[in-house]
């Protein structure tokens, strides 16, 4: 089973190309980027904040951004925009940036290392509350 899984990653990351890294967040953001945490609540409670991210839980994260969700986020209106999408290590939002392009958000991407990554290199933050709105 993990051999399985090894290639779907594999094939979603040659499929992503290269992938920010934590050090590339500020400018993506700064160019319009849109960050998405896609963590459980528990897991940004305990581990912390991803400031300036929305936030959209993994299970309902095609309903969310997809481009013709009835439960589409208002921070979700433009389909070429860059989407980088946090998971903790980066390796289930390499496989929902790939769900996610082939929904129509082509320039879907995650952030290599995920967010474990990302807060080695920064000061972490209390975890906010979720801003998002019920949905499937």
């Amino acid at each position: 089973m993990a051999a399985a899984v090894d290639r779907l990653l594999d094939e979603a990351r040659a499929e992503l190309g290269p992938r920010p890294g934590p050090d590339d967040l500020d400018r993506l953001v700064a160019e319009g980027a849109l960050v998405v945490d896609t963590r459980p609540e528990a897991v940004r409670r305990a581990e912390g904040a991803l400031p300036g991210a929305v936030v959209i839980e993994r299970n309902v994260l095609e309903w969310r951004l997809g481009p013709d969700g009835d439960h589409r986020h208002p921070d979700a209106g433009d389909p070429g925009r860059v989407v980088v999408l946090v998971c903790n290590d980066g390796y289930a939002s390499s496989l929902a940036a790939v769900a996610l392009r082939r929904l129509g958000v082509p320039r879907a991407t995650d952030l290599d290392g995920g967010y474990r990554a990302w807060a080695a290199r920064r000061p972490v933050h209390a975890a906010s509350t979720d801003r998002t709105r019920p949905g499937p």
